[in-house]
């Protein structure tokens, strides 16, 4: 895993929010099902039987009904953030919190859970030795080190290697050896904890993510970027395709009886795959992963979703979903907003700090812009500038120039801009998290507060009478606020949004977008159950 429910069954999940409405609005329509899961990533069957999946995003750790694929929640918010799980020759059971920086552990269900580790950004794999009971996990992405863990929990953690290439999702092997992917070297390895000697078993993949080894020995590595789940011969580092699957895999887990369980987290599914056969069987999914950032085509017709593991575009019609890229298996990076120029998509990465340029008609990659800090939204000038917004700096930039190469301040001292939207009257309206509903214009530089002493606001979109509807999902709510005088009336309430962030989160976790059609019909995600939703005006 890269990145970033509260209830025991999906059907609890789902009604957790009571669709209710004031009354400027009807009822919710679904446009696209829940599902469950925030991205889902590590997995386990420990020695209950019980199939164990985590999701950091999520910032919680899951029991899947294998034959039914019902889902409850066995370790809640905040403790339960998970990239990986793994589970100890008793049953023991430790987990890492990608964002946190924590490993956490507990001896059984009815155990304290306890902190084995801190300070360790991006801790994303680990493993027990079933001989000694030794722990190891490993740094992904915001760090890139291999550690033993003490149990106790009383002594730091010792560095076996560091600056590997991304030592994921990983195993001990019967040898005592780590066997496991380097992410961004394409390589699956193993990795003496005694010594930190590395060597290379296999060189055929693009992005691997995890290995297992089967009961018999035989060791299975995915591929996230072409979305398969491979059997890797460890003598000459040769492979047989097991499966073909799809892109943005994470991770994998074997049963007692040797079938594998390989999660995908740019649809929140679970498969079983027969490793003799090649046969597989959905356990769990959805169309969609992390629903937050939307952007409607002016005929009303497509609604595009940032949808964090993956950008997507929706039929308006039919709920029909189409994938435009997935994470890992194509040039995106965990988009978060997306906004529509003339002829292109804005789309940006708050984690990865990336603005990507996407052609309307042909959905090619026109740049990528990297190294901002935090983006939050980008939208396109008349002149065909880029003006983004920077969560992490406060400030309003504008990219120009060929492949936006040129960068100036527009604005600063903003407090944390989460959405950012360009009126029809050609000025700028932007969410802070300070609560202020801002309007920037983009020939002067003039910064006006239009409404403060909101809660948390966060998606913004313009109605077809000027007049903006704002998010408040800290309230279940969307407000609407006139602009010149400022009045402000609830549009919607008691809606499913409002997904308190897990550690490490900005404070408005996953920001909850807007679109409105020529016609006042509302579109918005929910960050509680990644369905789609559309309210019609009464």
């Amino acid at each position: 895993m890269t990145l970033r429910l509260r209830t025991l069954t999906l059907a609890g999940l789902f009604s957790l929010a009571p669709l209710a409405l004031a009354t400027n609005y009807s009822a919710p329509e679904q446009i696209v099902a829940p599902s469950p899961f925030k991205g889902v990533h590590g997995l386990a069957i420990d020695k209950q039987g019980r199939l164990l999946a985590g999701s950091v995003v999520g910032n919680s750790i899951y029991q899947v009904d294998i034959d039914s694929g019902e889902v409850s929640t066995l370790i809640d918010p905040d403790d339960g953030q998970a990239d990986d799980i793994a589970i100890g020759p008793n049953g023991e059971m430790a987990w890492t919190g990608f964002y946190s920086g924590r490993l956490l552990y507990r001896e059984n269900d009815d155990a304290p859970i306890q902190v084995l580790a801190t300070d360790l950004p991006g801790i994303n794999s680990l493993d027990f030795n079933d001989e000694t009971g030794a722990l190891y996990a490993s740094q992904v992405f915001l760090g890139d080190a291999v550690w033993e863990i003490d149990r106790t929990g009383q002594q730091p953690p010792r560095q076996i290697a560091k600056d590997i290439g991304g030592f994921n999702g990983f195993e001990v092997g019967s040898d005592g050896w780590l066997y496991g992917p380097l992410w961004f070297k394409g390589q699956i390895v193993r990795i003496n904890p005694a010594d930190g000697d590395i060597k290379v078993i296999s060189s055929d993949f693009t992005i691997p993510a995890a290995a297992n080894f089967d009961s018999k020995g035989n060791l299975y590595a995915i591929d996230t970027f072409h979305g398969q789940l491979k059997q890797v011969d460890q003598n000459n580092g040769q492979t047989r395709l097991v499966a073909q699957l799809y892109s943005s895999l994470d991770n994998l887990a074997l049963d007692a009886q040797d079938r594998i369980y390989v999660s995908n987290m740019a649809n929140n599914r679970i498969t079983q795959v027969n490793p003799q056969t090649g046969d597989t069987r959905q356990i769990v999914g959805g169309d969609l992963a992390v629903p937050a950032g939307l952007a409607l085509s002016e005929d009303g017709k497509t609604l595009y979703v940032a949808d964090v593991f993956a950008l997507r575009a929706v039929d308006t019609d039919s709920g029909k979903v189409t994938d435009l890229r997935r994470a890992h298996g194509s040039d995106a990076e965990y988009p978060i907003n997306v906004s529509l120029g003339r002829e292109r998509l804005l789309v940006t990465s708050f984690s990865t700090g990336t603005l990507q340029l996407i052609s309307r008609s042909d959905n090619s990659t026109l740049a990528m812009v990297h190294h901002l800090n935090a983006p939050s939204a980008a939208v396109e000038l008349e002149d065909g500038s880029v003006l983004v917004s920077e969560m992490g700096s406060g400030k309003l930039l504008r990219l120009s120039g060929p492949e936006l190469a040129q960068r100036s301040d527009a604005a600063n001292g903003l407090q944390g801009p989460v959405q950012m939207i360009r009126g029809r009257d050609g000025m700028v309206y932007l969410t802070q998290m300070n609560g202020e509903l801002t309007r920037f214009d983009p020939e002067s530089g003039a910064l006006n507060t239009l409404a403060n002493g909101l809660q948390l606001p966060e998606g913004l979109a313009e109605l077809p009478d000027g007049r903006l509807l704002v998010a408040e999902p800290s309230a279940q709510r969307l407000l609407i606020i006139d602009p010149q005088s400022g009045a402000t009336e609830v549009a919607a309430d008691n809606l499913p949004i409002g997904l308190k962030p897990g550690p490490g989160m900005p404070p408005t976790g996953l920001p909850t977008g807007l679109a409105i059609d020529a016609q006042g019909q509302i579109f918005f995600p929910s960050d509680i159950d990644n369905g789609l939703y559309r309210l019609a005006p009464n």
